[in-house]
Formats: structure tokens, C-alpha cells, sequence
């Protein structure tokens, strides 16, 4: 079987999100089997993939090379790339029964890589220490009584904001504490009027984390605990109808660039390239956003906070860290995964980019020295505490389609060939046919 080559994912730029049936199939079949790392001179040698900017390929060499000086008799290759290459390779090579040792796994994916035994059961190990992990998201790597992943840290989706370009536009940031979704449109359609089009208001935010919060503020969610979807059609239709008035009145780009600016990922985002004057993502993200777009970006609460009985909002386990099924050196994978939650050395180097880390010390430790973005971030995500009801119920086999699926309809929608009506219902019936041709 074929030895990996360090850069063999950056050079990835296929698309599929997913592990399909018959990868799947073939990953439990492979995964005894599977080509794992070997070992020269006594060295045991460890594939790691994960996906991001730039800034954080940087950061994870940092935290191999920390790992490497304290573990001598291991060596950690990085496979990395963006995250929809990331995908697509990782379906790939989990297929093939060579997928890396460990690997970076989203929430969406993890049952879904776990049901079908390409994930190994992480309690079997004793190298694991799970005990200083935040109580919110600590068993949220559990599928079924086994642990198959840890969560890094705690995350959260937010807009993003750059003063510069209100300033620009002579328009006033808003108060997130009261903003409506009506608000929002309109200053976006007012950012664009103001510059001529050469600052848009907003990227587009037709994704499905930002409509899961829309419909929590309205009492409903995206899932239930079963699995099956969670809220009406009415609210989608509202959610489709934010996006074709954004459209409308120019206050986002136009749709072929919207899909041009989204396949570019954080770091070709309207902020970035100071384009815009606003954007829906992940709050760990507002580093790499920033330093790409060499400005201080704010952090906003999402609109429509209180608009209602209940706020939407919530706390999202950042990523996951997992360890291959197939891996031949399962305990050394754990450890470095143990290194990766607990030790303060990779808190240190790791900082905010995924969020607040796990590991209450090292939380503590990492948020007591912040400065800067990364100490907005913080308190940021500690300030949300109080207004956060709940959290959401685990994504069901599937839920990575979903994605797809939202992009493909929205899409649709943007270019004139749908109505939010019609968008609304054909999501929701794509949706749960996929989803129950999963089960």
C-alpha cells in the first residue's frame, strides 16, 4: 500500500463532503486491514489531517513540533486543506483503508464516520484524559456509549463586523444587543447604496448553522432528537426571504460571485478582502479574517436575539479530534490526541483558533494571558453563557448532505430559478429523503 506524502491534501481540490454508502461499506471492511503508519529507526510514524487558513496550518506545525521534542520516539506528518477538499479526500482514503491516524472531524460527519467503524473507540485506550473537560461538551464525541471523538474547544457563529467599512459607508454599527433581522437587511442595502456597490453590506449568509439559529428563535431547531427535521416551512421560507431581499437591494454580492466568494473560504470572504462590511462565521475565524484583511473586526451577536420569547444562539463544540480505525499504532494516535486537549504547551500555540479550548485549566490558563482578538473572542464566548438556553440535539447519518443540499437550493433561489416558497419546500424534501435513505 502507498505511502502518503506530507503535501498530498493540499493539492486536493475535488469536492464531496460526504463518505457515501459505499465507501462507507468498504472503510469497515478495510479498516483492519488498513495502511497504517510504519515505523523506521525505532520511529513510530503518525499521519495527522486537519482542514483551515493558513494560520492555523502554521499553528499545527507548531504543536507537532512541541509534541515530537516530548515524544522523540514518534514522528507526526501533517496532511492538511481546505474544507471542501478535506472531504472529499478523507471519504477517499477512508474507502481505501488509509486514512490518517488521526484526523480532524466536524460534528456534522462524526456519527457518520463512527456508525460506519471507520473511527476507533477512544475509551479503549488508557491514553486519554477526559476529566478537566468542560461538562457542556465533554461526551459530545459519544455515539452510543463509545467515545469516538473529543471536542477542542467551544465555538460559536457570529457576524462579523469591520468598522472601517460603516465608516466608509457613513453608516453606524449597530446595537447587537436589540438588532432585528429587518435591521439587518436594511443596513446591509444602506452599506451598499452608500459606497456605489464597492463596499456590499453583507456576504451572503445562506448557510444552515445560521438558519439553525433563526428557527431556535423562534421556539423550533434544524433537528430533533431523533433525527427528523425540527421546524416548519413557514420559517425557512421567512429564512429564503432574508436572502432574496439582500439580493434584491444589492446589500450582498450578486449570485455568481456569492458562489465565487464562498468556494474561496474565510480568507477570500468579503471582510478579507475588504469588500465588505459584514459576515456570518464561526467567531475562531475572526484571527485569520482579520490578518488577511490587515483590520480589527468586531464581534456582533447574531440579529433577532430578541425578537422573540427565546434567543438562538449556542455553544458548538468547535471540531473534533478522532483516531483512525485502521491505524496501527492506535496508542500513540491517542496520545497525541491527549497532547492536543490537555497539555498547556499546545493551549498555548493553539490560542482561540478553535475556539475556547476544552480543557477547563487550560482554558484558564490560555484565556488569563490573552490580548487582543484572541481575548475578544473570549470573553465574547463567555459573555453568551447567560443567554443560551439549550443546546442542539447530535446531527443525524447524513447531516453532512445537508450542507449541499442548502447550497444547491440557495443557489437556485439567488439566480431566479426558485421562490422562497419553492426553495423551502424542496430543501425539506431533499433533506429528509436523504436523510432517511441513510438509516
Amino acid at each position: 500500500m502507498h505511502q502518503r506524502s506530507g503535501d498530498r491534501y493540499p493539492r486536493i481540490r475535488r469536492r464531496r463532503p460526504l463518505l457515501s454508502v459505499a465507501a462507507g461499506a468498504a472503510a469497515v471492511v478495510l479498516a483492519a486491514t488498513a495502511c497504517g503508519s510504519g515505523t523506521e529507526d525505532g520511529v513510530t510514524e503518525l499521519h495527522f489531517s486537519w482542514w483551515g487558513s493558513d494560520v492555523r496550518h502554521a499553528i499545527f506545525q507548531d504543536v507537532i513540533e512541541a509534541f515530537e521534542e516530548r515524544n522523540p520516539g514518534v514522528r507526526v506528518v501533517g496532511n492538511y486543506t481546505d474544507w471542501s477538499s478535506y472531504w472529499d479526500r478523507l471519504a477517499t482514503d477512508t474507502a481505501a483503508g488509509d486514512a490518517p491516524d488521526v484526523v480532524m472531524q466536524e460534528e456534522a460527519f462524526l456519527r457518520e464516520y463512527a456508525d460506519r467503524g471507520a473511527l476507533a473507540d477512544l475509551s479503549e485506550f488508557d491514553g486519554l484524559d477526559r476529566s478537566n473537560l468542560d461538562p457542556m461538551i465533554a461526551e459530545s464525541g459519544d455515539v452510543d456509549g463509545r467515545t469516538f471523538g473529543v471536542a477542542s474547544g467551544v465555538n460559536s457563529i457570529v457576524i462579523l463586523a469591520d468598522p472601517v467599512a460603516f465608516e466608509e459607508a457613513g453608516v453606524e454599527m449597530p446595537d447587537d444587543e436589540t438588532w432585528t433581522w429587518d435591521d439587518f437587511v436594511e443596513i446591509s442595502a444602506e452599506i451598499s447604496e452608500a459606497t456605489d456597490g464597492e463596499i456590499v453590506g453583507t456576504q451572503s449568509i445562506t448557510n444552515e448553522q445560521g438558519f439553525q439559529i433563526f428557527a431556535r428563535q423562534r421556539g423550533e431547531n434544524l433537528y430533533d432528537e431523533n433525527g427528523g427535521l425540527a421546524f416548519s416551512q413557514d420559517t425557512l421560507t421567512d429564512w429564503y426571504r432574508i436572502t432574496e431581499e439582500l439580493v434584491e437591494t444589492g446589500g450582498q454580492p450578486g449570485p455568481a460571485e456569492s458562489v465565487e466568494i464562498a468556494a474561496g473560504g474565510p480568507e477570500q470572504s468579503v471582510l478579507a478582502t475588504n469588500r465588505g462590511a459584514m459576515g456570518m462565521h464561526w467567531v475562531n475565524q475572526i484571527g485569520a479574517i482579520g490578518a488577511a484583511a490587515d483590520r480589527e473586526l468586531e464581534i456582533l451577536r447574531m440579529p433577532g436575539e430578541t425578537e422573540n420569547e427565546r434567543t438562538g444562539m449556542f455553544y458548538k463544540p468547535s471540531t473534533y479530534y478522532t483516531v483512525s480505525a485502521g491505524s496501527e499504532h492506535p496508542e500513540e494516535a491517542t496520545a497525541f490526541v491527549d497532547f492536543l486537549i490537555n497539555s498547556e504547551e499546545a493551549a498555548e500555540l493553539v490560542q482561540m483558533d478553535l475556539g475556547l479550548p476544552s480543557n477547563l485549566e487550560t482554558r484558564e490558563s490560555v484565556t488569563s494571558g490573552l490580548s487582543g482578538t484572541d481575548l475578544a473572542v473570549a470573553e465574547f464566548l463567555t459573555g453568551l453563557e447567560d443567554s443560551i438556553v439549550d443546546g442542539n440535539p447530535p446531527p443525524p447519518i447524513g447531516a453532512g448532505e445537508v450542507v449541499n443540499i442548502n447550497n444547491r437550493v440557495a443557489q437556485d433561489m439567488n439566480f431566479g430559478e426558485l421562490t422562497p416558497e419553492e426553495a423551502s419546500a424542496r430543501f425539506i424534501s431533499e433533506v429528509e429523503s436523504f436523510i432517511g435513505d441513510q438509516e
